[in-house]
């Protein structure tokens, strides 16, 4: 297999215009507010409970070394402990989610990519403080999950499917391993081992063990993660156990907790992606998240293990993701019942999910496969998240976030339709739920280590987001440093300053949404077209450059006819970003507007809050509303008033206010 490497991130600065204020915003606002929405301090906002519960079970492991009692415990409903009945909230109690230790496993991994980048002696103090609480908690077995230490540790492992004891040791695994990359501290990564250990010991092939594996995934890529940095292959044998595992007959969630006679049904096994044995999946079925979440660590163990199968079966789920079941936005997950993904073609606008954890474990996904196959597909729709629906998942201000991302609003809808009770028209601050905000932290925190890959001596650009990156030669070092007016304009620039004169490849992404493209700079070259790469091969000197630029037409795109929700309808794109009309622009009853094929595009900057953006404007129609006094009258042709369309990116929408919104239109 080739040497494939993940640059160091250390080694990657970030100078990029428009991603260097978002990894600023994320460094002096958001981690410092989710810090507070973690200890439960923000005013207003749902309360978290996680440092609350994290305290309580460190407490308690300290009564149980002084032979105290041990707490009660209490058994909850819908994995959900808040005992509203119970004013005083009595402290030695695990509030909130089963799963409220993730947030702060993703709100450390995020400080950790921070820290990488940025040196924050304070920041990197209070972390330090959070990881002692964290370890406090932590059982002399190695045990480490507050809902079952709090409650009860005799029930531990007893409910796999849905009270995720992996889903958040995965989590704290991710969590760990970035912050020792970062610091070289390794006090929470020690843990993390021992808490794989304890799991290793209850969870296995073995006779004696539970041949289980996780309700809600990401357990899987986290150990190939833990193996990676530790080099230990019980790490990798366990991931790989989970893989190989899941689907298995007997269901073992049916032998954890048989089901009701109503149970008995494909849709329950689909819901957790083990309805089969992963090698015999062809499309990707089920709660989204998780979905995103298992193939990422398949695609890690595909790779790690030289596993053919595997591969193929990744790269056909991929292809049913991208191609029947992804919105224009990068948004996944269609329905709101089981957050999940539908049948194909099956995409509404206005009922969607289209969940912001869903598009982020996209991006994951579509790095490993990236290191599978060096094929622009993937790194295509890498790009076409970060721009789009994972950055619309939080407020221009970073303290406001989206759950759910739909394409189309209609506010009084979302207040009075219960089937539409999901979709908020505004960010939140927070939700009791708070999977989303931290996990877009920690992306766009680490948004340097998606540019590169390294694979032999070549050098994959994926992403062009102005850096400057050290790569590490046989006999010196290059510095490959990238000017990008991205994602306003097409114009790139990258420049090599090498010691050495030892040959290797730049291997540059063409977009897909670039129908050409003009390069300059580099003479007597060596090049070839290969998957959507154009590999350059030369021996580097330190004047050498290649200017780059990817047209950024106004694009008009339609979907396929099986959308049947996007019929007569289109949408507009702009290099990376998709576009969206909003209330605040175009006035109220969107629905009505037309778009004017005919008419010539025109693009203009603008501001919404803080941002400097480009907007796309357009001639077109907005139908006369009817006057009729009847709900349905005889058919007579419509009338049109000539209008001006202005589009945004889609990512800005639902900064200005409450307001209609869509991004699909009638052509």
């Amino acid at each position: 297999m080739n040497d494939i490497i993940r640059p160091d991130l250390k080694k990657i600065q970030i100078t990029d215009e428009f991603w260097k204020k978002e990894i600023e915003l994320i460094r002096n606002t958001v981690i410092p507010y989710q810090w507070e929405a973690l200890n439960d301090n923000v005013p207003d906002a749902e309360p978290s409970y996680c440092m609350h519960n994290f305290k309580v079970a460190g407490k308690l492991n300290e009564k149980i070394r002084q032979n105290a009692d041990f707490v009660q415990p209490v058994y909850t409903t819908n994995g959900f402990c808040v005992w509203p009945d119970d004013p005083k909230k009595p402290e030695d109690r695990f509030y909130g989610f089963v799963f409220q230790d993730s947030d702060f496993a993703k709100w450390i991994e995020a400080v950790a990519y921070s820290l990488q980048q940025y040196s924050d002696p304070e920041l990197e103090k209070t972390a330090d403080e959070a990881i002692d609480i964290v370890c406090s908690a932590q059982r002399s077995d190695g045990y480490l999950d507050t809902f079952y230490i709090i409650n009860d540790i005799t029930k531990r492992f007893t409910n796999l499917r849905d009270h995720h004891e992996l889903y958040c040791f995965g989590h704290l695994v991710e969590g760990a391993v970035a912050y020792y990359e970062a610091t070289g501290k390794n006090k929470l990564l020690q843990a993390v081992c021992r808490y794989a250990d304890c799991i290793a010991e209850h969870i296995g092939a073995e006779e004696e063990k539970l041949q289980g594996y996780p309700g809600h995934e990401i357990a899987e890529m986290a150990l190939a993660r833990l193996y990676e940095v530790t080099k230990e292959e019980k790490y990798l044998k366990l991931g790989l156990y989970f893989v190989n595992e899941r689907g298995k007959r007997p269901y073992y969630f049916d032998k954890e907790h048989p089901p009701k006679e109503k149970e008995k049904e494909k849709l329950r096994y689909q819901y957790q992606q083990a309805h089969l044995p992963v090698r015999e999946q062809t499309e990707a079925v089920g709660h989204a998240v998780r979905a995103v979440y298992l193939y990422s660590g398949m695609a890690d163990f595909a790779r790690l293990t030289g596993d053919k199968t595997l591969r193929e079966t990744c790269q056909n789920i991929w292809d049913d993701i991208v191609n029947r079941k992804m919105y224009i936005t990068g948004g996944i997950g269609a329905t709101h019942i089981g957050e999940a993904f539908s049948f194909a073609y099956d995409l509404p606008n206005d009922t969607v999910y289209a969940e912001t954890c869903a598009s982020v474990g996209m991006v994951f996904f579509a790095r490993r496969m990236l290191e599978i196959e060096q094929n622009s597909k993937y790194a295509d729709i890498m790009e076409r998240e970060l721009y789009n629906v994972i950055l619309s998942g939080m407020g221009l201000e970073g303290t406001s976030f989206f759950y759910v991302n739909p394409l189309e609003i209609l506010p009084e809808a979302c207040h009075k339709d219960e089937r539409k009770a999901h979709v908020e028209p505004i960010r939140q601050k927070w939700f009791g739920c708070a999977c989303c905000p931290p996990n877009l932290a920690r992306l766009i925190s680490s948004i340097g280590s998606y540019i590169f890959t390294e694979i032999d001596n070549c050098i994959f650009v994926h992403l062009y987001i102005g850096c400057r990156f050290e790569k590490k030669l046989k006999s010196g070092t290059a510095i490959i440093s990238i000017q990008s007016e991205f994602p306003w304009d097409g114009k790139v620039k990258i420049s090599v300053d090498c010691n050495t004169d030892e040959p290797f490849t730049i291997a540059l992404r063409i977009p897909d949404w670039c129908k050409d493209f003009q390069i300059a700079g580099v003479e007597q070259i060596e090049s070839e077209m290969k998957l959507g790469y154009l590999y350059i091969t030369k021996t580097w000197s330190s004047k050498d450059f290649i200017n780059l630029v990817f047209p950024m037409e106004v694009q008009i795109l339609d979907a396929d006819t099986r959308v049947r929700e996007d019929i007569g309808k289109a949408a507009v794109r702009r290099g990376p970003i998709i576009y969206c009309l909003e209330e605040a622009d175009n006035g109220k009853d969107l629905h009505l507007l037309k778009i004017d094929e005919s008419s010539e595009f025109q693009i203009e900057k603008q501001k919404i809050a803080t941002e400097s953006i480009i907007a796309v404007k357009a001639q077109g129609w907005r139908q006369k509303k009817s006057e009729k006094t009847a709900l349905y009258t005889p058919h007579i042709k419509p009338e049109f008033e000539n209008t001006t369309l202005t589009w945004i990116p889609y990512y800005t929408w639902s900064n200005r206010g409450e307001g209609e919104m869509q991004v699909w239109t009638r052509i």
